[in-house]
């Protein structure tokens, strides 16, 4: 039976999907449609397809050698080689489509039908060359995970001694700030406490969000490379959040008003997120609360809390309260009755906005980490407790992140990132903060408008063109990054920089509007 090559043109471009066994030799295939479309030049492999004729509306595929591209998953959009469920299945899969105007699309489908064992000498013959490609074909890939990997643990391990090193020094110098004497790594210690704890619950923890199949639900427009993430265990909030809580509930006491609060308000922002979860789950998509549902819900929240801090009596160092501290010259803003709404909106923004940051492993837990230790330090003169629940909750996100760092192997859901949003809007919302607050949150403040900027702009061509036109790739921003070709790690790494300057940024405006 005569071999040539595929008549699929230059054009064509493949999917690589799995090659599990080193012994694969030949393949048979067969053809069904599917919509995958993906453009790579990567060196090329020749495996060699028999098979029959077969026919798809019209067009002739016959047996033959066709090229393989070969790629790791992060950079062209692929499955991995060997991110694959233990079922036992061999073989791989191949997408191809004959340029962009055909109405051909085709899968290529390819199965095992012989075994060979793989070659010891140093001479081989043609099939067991055959044979070493391809499984040298299975171990492309498997040297860049543990380099993206190790990228991981590099990341987390520059943040926590960041992270370390700035407590330690408002600590040294803690006693100039609020012009009173603290007690001994007044902030380092809530901090180590609650990520230690945070470590240990996720060990205990994520087993049990496995065994009761609580995993991540993937929406279809995302990325192809975030399909290997739809069996890892979600709503990880449930064992870090409680922990940053009561770290600082046990550090402050319960004497604490501000504490109190800010607790309250996150764990009605986790219940929010827990619900939203939960139906997620039970109808196995991403739908959940309708946001209009879940917008109401927030500024219900956000609308009880403003009127709490209207009547309940907390004292304040200027003598009265609805004040937004600023640098000098502004001073002291009174906002009034405004002050009411500027919470609401804080909490509906803020929730939504580190919920939309949630979509890379460690994104939005380290830059979460960084806006909380940046208000800490910029509340730290006026309330000190409230400054212990930030260094409490900063502490739980770190311990959050070494099981959610590259690659996750849980993530927080809804109920960790409304929970945290809700906690930053909480420690604003007591302090007038709200300048330092979208500082330190500059990630996430980029991420939500590059949502609007999206909406508003093809809203505004589709009325004046006629036809709706994308600002962005796909939003939210880091999505429009991913598809420009910047890898994961380097997505969270930049952020992870950007923040820290934010951070220090909004510490120092918080002190100097004192």
């Amino acid at each position: 039976m005569r071999s040539h090559t595929s008549p699929l043109n230059h054009q064509s471009s493949f999917r690589l999907g799995l090659i599990r066994s080193p012994k694969q030799l030949s393949f048979t295939g067969f053809v069904s449609p599917s919509r995958r479309r993906f453009g790579v030049s990567t060196p090329c492999y020749a495996l060699k397809l028999n098979g029959s004729l077969v026919r798809k509306r019209g067009y002739s595929f016959r047996h033959g050698v066709i090229q393989v591209s070969a790629a790791d998953e992060d950079s062209y959009d692929i499955s991995s080689l060997y991110d694959w469920d233990d079922n036992g299945a061999d073989g791989c899969m191949l997408s191809a489509s004959d340029g962009e105007d055909s109405d051909v699309d085709i899968d290529i489908v390819l199965n095992p039908v012989s075994d060979l064992d793989l070659p010891t000498a140093t001479r081989v013959s043609n099939d067991d060359a055959l044979t070493l490609a391809a499984h040298r074909l299975a171990m492309i890939g498997r040297g860049h995970r543990r380099h993206r990997i190790f990228l991981g643990v590099l990341l987390n391990l520059g943040l926590v001694i960041f992270l370390t090193v700035l407590l330690l020094f408002v600590d040294c110098w803690g006693w100039k700030i609020v012009r009173l004497p603290l007690e001994p790594f007044y902030l380092t210690r809530p901090f180590l406490l609650s990520a230690f704890i945070a470590t240990f619950a996720g060990y205990v923890c994520i087993p049990m969000l496995k065994s009761l199949r609580f995993h991540e639900i993937i929406r279809k427009e995302e990325p192809a490379r975030h399909s290997r993430k739809k069996r890892t265990p979600t709503m990880g909030g449930l064992f870090f959040i409680p922990v940053g809580i009561c770290v600082a509930k046990a550090i402050v006491g319960f004497s604490s008003i501000q504490v109190s609060g800010a607790a309250v308000a996150t764990l009605s922002f986790a219940a929010i997120g827990l619900l939203d979860d939960i139906l997620s789950l039970i109808k196995q998509d991403n739908s959940g609360l309708s946001p209009w549902l879940t917008l109401l819900l927030e500024a219900f929240i956000g609308i009880w809390f403003s009127f709490w801090l209207d009547v309940a009596s907390l004292s304040s160092p200027y003598g009265m309260k609805m004040l937004v501290p600023l640098p000098a010259p502004l001073g002291l803003l009174c906002l009034g009755k405004c002050y009411l709404w500027l919470t609401s909106f804080c909490f509906v923004s803020m929730s939504n906005g580190v919920n939309l940051t949630d979509g890379l492993d460690g994104l939005a837990g380290g830059t979460a980490a960084l806006a909380f230790i940046g208000m800490s330090i910029a509340v730290l003169a006026i309330y000190p407790e409230l400054a212990i629940f930030g260094a409490a909750m900063a502490g739980a996100c770190v311990g959050f992140l070494l099981h959610n760092q590259y690659r996750a192997s849980v993530f927080m859901g809804n109920t960790g990132s409304l929970a945290l949003g809700g906690a930053l809007a909480a420690t604003a919302g007591f302090t007038g903060m709200f300048f330092p607050l979208f500082i330190s949150s500059g990630v996430f403040v980029v991420e939500a408008s590059s949502v609007v900027l999206q909406v508003l702009y093809f809203k505004i061509t589709k009325h004046l063109l006629g036809t709706g036109r994308h600002l962005f790739k796909m939003t939210p921003f880091h999505r429009h990054l991913e598809l420009c070709g910047v890898k994961e790690p380097v997505i969270v790494a930049g952020a992870y920089l950007i923040s820290s300057v934010l951070a220090l940024f909004a510490g120092y405006v918080g002190l100097i509007s004192v």
